[in-house]
């Protein structure tokens, strides 16, 4: 089994993606369901949300870092899961709660394991 990690994305609030404390008691309930039918499965790695203001660090011309706000951070939470496959991780995806909202996406990533020698 592969590992994969999803990113939520979505810019539909002003300060995140649930603009209202209704959205966030609506929601909660759709996210543990979903959620929960991944672990049920034993699928399921680890999760959380993310804030939505961050930061970014780079490398920027002769210096070796610098750092600024990252601009229109859209990630909301993550996800790591096992699957099958990539179609399997797919296809849990086409239900996942954020993609109720406008300009949403669930963004997902296999994870390359590191060499072990």
């Amino acid at each position: 089994m592969k590992e994969y990690l999803l990113l939520f994305r979505n810019s539909a609030g002003d300060e995140g993606y649930l603009s209202t404390t209704q959205d966030m008691a609506t929601d909660m309930p759709l996210w543990q369901a979903w959620i929960g039918g991944i672990a049920m499965q034993g699928k399921l790695v680890s999760t959380a949300p993310v804030e939505f203001a961050g930061s970014l660090v780079f490398k920027y011309g002769g210096e070796n870092t610098a750092h600024k706000e990252a601009d229109n951070v859209m990630v909301s939470g993550y996800l790591i899961c096992k699957a099958d496959s990539l179609a399997e991780v797919q296809e849990w995806s086409k239900s996942c709660p954020i993609l109720k909202y406008p300009n949403s996406s669930v963004e997902i990533r296999p994870l390359v394991p590191f060499p072990i020698n």
